[in-house]
C-alpha cells in the first residue's frame, strides 16, 4: 500500500468513526461564505456596461449572457481556490515533517466525505418512523432534503429518505474518494467546492438560473464518471446484502437517463432496482408541484425499513468502492513501476 493510497483510507476510516464533529472548522463552511460574499460583486460586474456591451454581440438577452459570462468567476475562485490552498497547506507542512502533511492530508479528504452524517441522517428518520413518529420523521426530513414535509405519510417520507441517501452516495462519498484517489486532498477538496457551488448557486430557478449556470454544469461533469460507477457499487452491494443485484443494474439501464439530473438518476434507480421498489413521483417544493420520472417497478410498497437497506447498501457499497479504488492504484504503481 503506498502513501498516498493509505491516506486515503485512513480519511474514510477517520469520516466513518467521527464523522464532522461540529468543534472542528470543516472547509464547507468557509466555501460557502465565500459563495455568499462573491454574488455580490458578481451580479454587480453583469450588470456593468462594460461585461453587457462584451456579450451583445452573441445575441439573446445581454443581460442572461452577462450573467452567465460573471458566474464562470465562481468555479475558477472556489474550485481552483480550493485546490491551491490545499497544496499550498500541504507543502508547508510537509516542510516542517512529512508525517504532519500525511496527517493532515487525511483530515482533509475526510472532511469532504460524508459517510457517517449521511447514515446518521437516514436511521434517525428510520427510528423515528418505526417509533410511530411522523411530525419528527417529517421534520427529520425536511433538514436533508428541499421538498416540502408537513404533510408526507410513511411512504412518502420514506422514498424522500431514500432517495435522497442514494443520491448522496454520489456526492458525499464515491465522488470526493474518485478525486482523492487521483490527486489527494487538494483535489477532493477541489471536488467538494464543486459541489458547495452546485447546493447553493446551481438551481435552475430565477434567481441563479443564469449566475449558477456554470457551476451547476462543473459538478455535473466532475460527477459524471463516479455517478456510473456508483451504481456498480451499489449492485455489487446489493448481491453482498442478498438484495436484487440484477434487478438494480437493469433498473440503472431501463430508468436512469429518465432522471432530471444528468447523474442523480444512476444510484437512485440502482437502489429502486435494488430494492424492488419504484423512486421518483410528485414532490411539492414550496407549494409548487414537481412530478419526476418513475424509476424502477413498485414490487414492495416503501416502507420504513428499506431506509435502513439503503443506508447498508450506502455502506457496503462505499466500502467496495474503497477496495477496488485502492486495488487499481495499486495495479497502475505496478505498472508504472516496470517501465
Amino acid at each position: 500500500m503506498n502513501i498516498e493510497m493509505a491516506i486515503v483510507f485512513c480519511a474514510f476510516m477517520i469520516d466513518l468513526a467521527i464523522g464532522d464533529p461540529r468543534a472542528l472548522p470543516h472547509p464547507v463552511v468557509g466555501m460557502g461564505r465565500v459563495i455568499s460574499k462573491l454574488e455580490r460583486p458578481l451580479r454587480a460586474a453583469a450588470a456593468s456596461p462594460l461585461l453587457q456591451r462584451l456579450v451583445r454581440p452573441f445575441g439573446g438577452s445581454c443581460e442572461d449572457r452577462a450573467l452567465k459570462l460573471a458566474g464562470l468567476i465562481y468555479p475558477l475562485v472556489l474550485v481552483g481556490g480550493s485546490f491551491c490552498l490545499g497544496w499550498a497547506i500541504l507543502y508547508l507542512l510537509s516542510l516542517l515533517h512529512l508525517w504532519l502533511a500525511y496527517g493532515a492530508a487525511a483530515w482533509m479528504i475526510s472532511t469532504t466525505i460524508a459517510a457517517k452524517g449521511l447514515g446518521d441522517a437516514g436511521m434517525d428518520i428510520y427510528r423515528l418512523l418505526k417509533q410511530g413518529k411522523l411530525p419528527e420523521a417529517r421534520y427529520a426530513l425536511s433538514m436533508i432534503v428541499g421538498r416540502d414535509t408537513d404533510e408526507l405519510d410513511e411512504s412518502e417520507i420514506t422514498r424522500g429518505a431514500v432517495e435522497t441517501v442514494a443520491e448522496n452516495i454520489v456526492d458525499a462519498i464515491i465522488s470526493p474518494l474518485f478525486y482523492a484517489f487521483i490527486g489527494g486532498a487538494p483535489l477532493a477538496l477541489a471536488y467538494r467546492a464543486a459541489n458547495t457551488l452546485d447546493s447553493m448557486v446551481g438551481y435552475k430557478n430565477e434567481k441563479y438560473r443564469y449566475l449558477g449556470w456554470a457551476s451547476a454544469r462543473f459538478d455535473d461533469v466532475a460527477n459524471w464518471i463516479p455517478a456510473r460507477l456508483t451504481a456498480l457499487a451499489i449492485a455489487a452491494a446489493a448481491a453482498i446484502l442478498g438484495l436484487k443485484a440484477g434487478g438494480a443494474l437493469s433498473t440503472v439501464r431501463r430508468y436512469a437517463r429518465l432522471h432530471p439530473s444528468p447523474n442523480s438518476g444512476f444510484p437512485e434507480s440502482a437502489v429502486a432496482g435494488a430494492l424492488g421498489v419504484q423512486l421518483g413521483g410528485l414532490n411539492y417544493y414550496k407549494g409548487i408541484a414537481s412530478d419526476r420520472a418513475r424509476m424502477g417497478e413498485p414490487l414492495h410498497s416503501l416502507k420504513a425499513e428499506h431506509i435502513r437497506l439503503t443506508v447498508r447498501i450506502m455502506y457496503v457499497s462505499s466500502i467496495i468502492f474503497v477496495i477496488v479504488a485502492s486495488g487499481a492504484v495499486l495495479a497502475v504503481a505496478r505498472l508504472f513501476s516496470h517501465t
